[in-house]
């Protein structure tokens, strides 16, 4: 008997699973509001009942992050998200305005691809799960190879506990043999309506190159400003904080600290008395050849890792208690480690003369990497939190929070979401972050409320206020040119 070999199995399987989600997407769709929040509110239950079990098995097999960390995504996952979108309306009428009768109905998009990481693997899927299946969606899961079975594991159980509360068979399922040639096949199959991809740059474009409609995010690089107005100590008990969450696997964690230099003595010392480590220059060197791979790419071997074991890899002495390795840095770029992307306990520390200096620095790491995500700044002064609001290239500016919390919504009140969108700036669809109305499309039913003779009849109206403005200006020009002809 002829054995398909690995890449055709991937293929047919996703074939197989996207008929079933497409025929199960067609169950959902006729499904009342009362129905589809009896599958999310199972979906969100089983992700919460057993958090502790996907969270130790999803660090058991990819080494990253903490598991302790890990229960609170998946509580964060399931619980945190479904109490933000249990009363969200999805289904039928969402609105009528019967003055200007123009009537909104929400469409389910219809079956999402979802592209799931190693780093977050659990409370991912949970999440999208959860938010594509409120807004009547199926969703066919694409593992990353390195956390197959915790992912698995995670779809056979809110897969069995949706079904159980009325779910359609086949409306959340997962490739088992998961490959590059599998996963094109989910991203270009012209039943799948839409991807959410969250992983890596190369999986991310991928997505959005593929032809069928993407949310994609791309990579985090978030710098934290300490400006000289902020409690300087709580600013450092949230970066730490942030930093040291599951060892920096959550894309919105801060990457680099900016500080003025009038302020820097006070900030190096408190960072020393949390458990912040700044290394000699010969060992900021020593660590910065582990950060980055020869091909640019961030080192996986650090990813998600204790300080402890970062720096066994790098051969450095570091002292008991520590919790955050730094780096001076002066320069930004992409060979310049420090300034990119470290999903780890490691920061690079700049120093600015001046508040509007930062600023520009900050620009500088985000137009490096990370433009379109997160940054966050500590501060007391509002008109600086307003100048930054108005100049950085982010979707997310944070202000006196941990980044990782605050930009996945836990210690904000921004959607809680584990995919954050970068907007065009970051070569993103949206800016937000990802919830179920991001997943459903709207139909708008709009009655006739003018006639062409209406139109008809405002043209002189409008032509007659164009000529009388036009008119106002001549007269104003001509008063400019007498007064500097007398000068």
């Amino acid at each position: 008997m002829e054995t398909l070999d690995k890449d055709l199995r991937s293929i047919q399987e996703v074939r197989n699973l996207i008929k079933n989600a497409k025929e199960a997407q067609a169950k959902l769709a006729v499904m009342s509001q009362e129905q589809i929040d009896a599958i999310a509110k199972a979906i969100a239950d089983a992700g919460y009942e057993h958090r502790e079990k996907l969270a130790k098995m999803a660090y058991e097999e990819t080494g990253f992050g903490r598991w302790q960390d890990k229960i609170v995504k998946n509580a964060f996952a399931s619980k945190h998200v479904y109490e933000s979108i249990k009363d969200m309306k999805t289904v039928g009428v969402l609105k009528e305005d019967k003055a200007n009768k123009i009537m909104e109905v929400a469409v389910p998009v219809g079956v999402v691809a979802g592209l799931i990481p190693s780093t977050n693997p659990t409370s991912t899927v949970i999440y999208k799960a959860l938010i594509s299946l409120k807004a009547g969606n199926s969703i066919v899961f694409s593992p990353h190879p390195n956390a197959l079975n915790s992912i698995l594991e995670t779809v056979n159980i809110i897969n069995e506990a949706a079904k159980q509360a009325g779910c359609p068979d086949g409306a959340i399922a997962s490739m088992t043999v998961p490959t590059i040639q599998g996963t094109d096949q989910l991203m270009k199959h012209k039943d799948v309506d839409l991807i959410l991809a969250t992983g890596g740059t190369p999986m991310v474009k991928a997505a959005y190159s593929s032809g069928t409609p993407a949310i994609g995010v791309g990579p985090g690089n978030g710098p934290a400003f300490i400006e000289k107005s902020a409690n300087i100590p709580l600013a450092v008990k949230h970066i730490l904080e942030s930093k040291t969450f599951d060892n920096g696997t959550i894309c919105a964690s801060e990457q680099s600290v900016v500080v003025e230099t009038c302020s820097k003595d006070a900030v190096v010392a408190e960072f020393k008395k949390q458990g912040g480590y700044f290394l000699p220059t010969e060992e900021a060197a020593q660590l910065g050849k582990f950060i980055m791979r020869a091909n640019g790419s961030m080192n996986p071997q650090i990813v998600g890792k204790s300080v402890e074991h970062i720096a066994k890899l790098a051969n450095l002495q570091i002292p008991e208690g520590t919790r955050v390795l730094l780096a001076e840095e002066t320069r930004v770029g992409h060979n310049v480690p420090y300034s990119r992307e470290k999903l780890a306990p490691i920061l690079a520390f700049y120093t600015e003369d001046s508040w509007e200096a930062a600023c520009e620095r900050c620009i500088e790491i985000l137009n490096g990497e990370g433009a379109g995500h997160t940054m966050v700044i500590h501060s007391d002064n509002e008109e600086i939190v307003r100048q930054f609001a108005l100049k950085k290239p982010v979707s997310r500016l944070l202000v006196n929070t941990p980044g990782t919390l605050g930009g996945i919504g836990a210690t904000t009140a921004l959607a809680p979401a584990l995919t954050l969108g970068c907007g065009a700036v970051g070569g993103g669809s949206t800016s937000d972050n990802i919830s179920p109305l991001n997943l459903m499309n709207i139909r708008r039913v709009a009655y006739g409320v003018k006639e062409l003779e209406d139109l008809a009849e405002q043209a002189p109206q409008i032509e007659e206020a164009v000529i009388k403005l036009a008119d106002k200006e001549q007269l104003i020009n001509m008063i400019v040119k007498r007064i500097l002809s007398e000068l």
